[in-house]
């Protein structure tokens, strides 16, 4: 059976069965085996139900406007995009202070909380009478949110080893990605069983159903959750000796805990590249990725005139349909988190330069063909559509993570009222020309990214340093650990 040796955390040779290539802890002694599997259990669990129903709201309110919600609130006209440019805005403004807020309150109180709170927030939207309400309700769901995403990142980041993080970043991710098919099937459902009961429309039913989930997710994190390693208190399930492996794990691979915050640690911050260059990485493939087009595309054939005479799609196959693009891109993202964390061993950049040239050659096709000539090829072609450093400082990693996350929003805040109208789809041809342009930038970007990278590896330094002069110490770092250990990208990667 083919193995190799790779070195373990405490620098000892170990080798790698095909289990291992499978699911890392099979190569793990029992130890270590039985505090990743507690770890899988509940951090892993908690984040991907919070991610899940995270994903599920945001899809409902794309799935409620083509099931009725257009009618109901008079949205017409270019609503939609404005409600989620608004839900944006509070999903910037709330990001980068509660990430931060997490480097020092423990994550037990600060993420169930916001749960609670948002819950609260998502069920408000099934009494919204105008879409007036709707945009004031989305600010506050974008702001209780915006903590959670980048939150959970830096959270996996900080117990789990580079060698272990993309599989479990990429299950984290897809479950998103899972929440918005189910969002499809949920509204198809609701729009049949529910429409009247109690006197509210199918629609509005969605975002009680939201609100309902939300109260096992909270009750988990009040009870799961676990401070942050080095500095937190040891959680109830974690014995003491689990606790102490945890601690010396993360520390064997450079890792650091809270340091006092003070005007020399902002100022070195800012003398580093990743503070300007690695948020952008995030950014920019935000801004690159195509809207899909194809739930706006089957609404458009029930149109009078209709554009094909004689075809036309019902309100369940309208929310339907789009679930088989979500379902390639489930698949294809876990294949590359396996491929990132084994043959490539931790590398990311092949994935991310994969999927940008992916993304830039479906929205040139998209742009180009004919938009009624072939009808099940364009639907394919949208199916298709959707497959598209700093460990060593904690707060400097906390930092990163919100930064990426938040300059896609922030980007996506200015340009999707102008680019990505409601009223441009299905063609939506600026906003796919707009993709192509941005899709290139970002592969020049990770370009630029993996140079400066590399330049930092050839000169000995330490990926996550305030300065250049902090060289490595006790690290066995590996081609590639480098970008294993930028939380934000393994999602990007994925």
């Amino acid at each position: 059976m083919a193995s190799h040796l790779q070195l373990s955390v405490d620098g000892v040779a170990q080798k790698v069965t095909w289990k291992g290539r499978i699911w890392d802890t099979f190569d793990l002694p029992p130890d270590e085996r039985k505090l990743l599997f507690k770890l899988d259990a509940v951090l892993l669990t908690f984040m991907s139900l919070g991610y899940f129903v995270k994903n599920l709201d945001q899809s409902n309110v794309t799935n409620a406007w083509a099931s009725g919600m257009e009618v109901d609130l008079e949205m017409y006209g270019n609503q939609l995009v404005t409600a989620s440019t608004i839900w944006t805005v509070g999903y910037i403004i709330g990001q980068i202070p509660t990430n931060l807020i997490l480097t020092r309150i423990s994550p037990r109180y600060v993420i169930p909380f916001l749960e609670l709170a948002w819950g609260i927030v998502t069920l408000g939207t099934y009494s919204v009478k105008s879409y007036r309400a709707l945009y004031a309700v989305r600010f506050l769901v974008g702001l209780l949110e915006s903590g959670f995403y980048p939150s959970a990142h830096m959270i996996l980041g900080s117990w789990y080893t580079p060698r272990e993080l993309g599989k479990r970043a990429v299950i984290f991710w897809v479950t998103g990605t899972i929440g918005g098919m189910f969002s499809g099937f949920l509204q198809a459902a609701a729009y049949r069983n529910l429409s009247g009961v109690h006197g509210l429309a199918g629609w509005r039913w969605l975002f009680v159903i939201d609100a309902i989930l939300t109260i096992p997710v909270t009750l988990i994190g009040f009870f799961f959750l676990p401070d942050l390693p080095p500095d937190g208190k040891r959680v109830w399930w974690l014995k003491p000796e689990e606790y102490e492996l945890a601690k010396a794990r993360v520390s064997n691979v450079g890792k650091a805990g809270r340091t006092p915050w003070s005007w020399a640690k902002i100022k070195r911050y800012g003398s580093t590249w990743h503070i300007y260059v690695l948020p952008m990485v995030f950014g920019f493939w935000g801004i690159s990725g195509p809207q899909n087009p194809l739930l706006y595309y089957l609404k458009s054939f029930n149109k009078t005139p209709a554009p094909v005479p004689g075809r036309h799609f019902t309100i369940e196959q309208i929310n339907n349909y789009p679930t088989v693009g979500s379902a390639l891109l489930v698949v294809t993202a876990l294949i590359g988190g396996w491929i990132s964390d084994g043959p490539l061993r931790g590398r990311r950049y092949p994935i991310i330069y994969f999927g940008a040239f992916v993304t830039l050659l479906l929205a040139i096709l998209a742009r180009q063909l004919p938009l009624y000539q072939n009808v099940n090829g364009h639907i394919a072609l949208y199916w298709l559509m959707n497959v598209g450093i700093c460990a060593g400082d904690f707060e400097k990693r906390a930092l990163l993570v919100a930064m990426g996350n938040d300059s896609t929003y922030v980007l996506s805040a200015i340009y999707q009222n102008f680019i990505w109208k409601t009223t441009d789809f299905p063609a939506a041809k600026k906003g796919l020309l707009w993709s192509i342009l941005w899709s290139v930038v970002f592969i020049l970007w990770i370009t630029l990214t993996l140079f400066l990278l590399r330049r930092d590896e050839k000169r000995g330094y330490v990926h996550g340093a305030d300065t250049e002069k902090e060289t490595y110490e006790n690290r066995a770092a590996s081609p590639g650990q480098v970008d294993a250990d930028i939380d934000s990208k393994d999602e990007i990667g994925a």
